[in-house]
């Protein structure tokens, strides 16, 4: 995890809280290789911060299930089980398919026209080869459907699920030939948002992630990775 000095102008508490669960947000919790362990001296030098702080955003993102505390051990990103992985799925499909419908009655012609810009960098024949840069204009789109629904309840709730289906999505698209896959559902869900046809919206965008939801059951099935260098399992 890299991280920049904190502005001297901002609320230290509140910054250093924002700065790390950004940090974890880019994170790719879901790869075996990465190492989840927040090491406190380090991450404070980093930041050009105090312990205090520091530990007072720790103890906020524990709250808020993205951090474990582990006695003796150290500070560690959580994992989610598979189950729970599968469960959230559902959940965000639930979520983005209703804000999908909405989009359909309420976003204007020019935000859904922000669609088809975000999927328009990859109508070619190399998409396949971008994953990375796939992979966040991928998050983008998504969450860009959540905003053009108007609905800022739907927003707020896919917000509690976002740094997990982010990780998720990002280790799940580098997987079999789901880059192709995506692109055409992309194409779809926009054309279909774009008719104002709010049932078929909501069918392709729930089917869509219901898709990733397939992909996951079947080959991550021995799903299980260590937390970090203390070795225990995710909750």
């Amino acid at each position: 995890m890299k991280l920049k000095p904190v502005p001297s102008n901002f609320t230290l508490k509140d910054h250093v809280y924002e700065m790390l669960r950004t940090a974890i947000t880019e994170m790719n919790i879901y790869d075996a290789a990465t190492d989840l362990r927040l090491d406190e001296r380090n991450l404070a030098e980093q930041l050009g911060v105090s312990r205090t702080p520091l530990r007072e955003a720790v103890a906020r993102l524990e709250r808020d299930g993205l951090v474990e505390v582990q006695p003796r051990k150290g500070v560690f990103v959580q994992r989610k089980s598979l189950d729970d992985i599968l469960d959230m799925i559902v959940a965000w499909a639930a979520l983005e398919s209703m804000a999908a419908r909405l989009a359909c009655e309420h976003a204007t012609d020019r935000e859904i026209a922000s669609l088809r810009t975000i999927a328009a960098k990859y109508n070619d024949e190399l998409a396949d080869t971008r994953i990375s840069e796939y992979s966040d204009d991928n998050i983008r789109f998504h969450q860009r459907i959540l905003e053009i629904s108007r609905c800022t309840m739907l927003r707020k709730m896919a917000d509690g699920l976002f740094l997990h289906m982010n990780a998720v999505r990002v280790r799940a698209m580098g997987e079999g030939n789901r880059v192709r896959r995506s692109v055409v559902d992309h194409s779809e869900i926009i054309e279909a948002i774009e008719a104002r046809d709010a049932d078929l919206s909501e069918r392709l965008v729930r089917e869509h992630t219901m898709r990733l939801h397939t992909h996951v059951s079947r080959t991550w099935s021995n799903f299980e990775l260590a937390v970090g260098a203390g070795g225990a399992k995710a909750s």
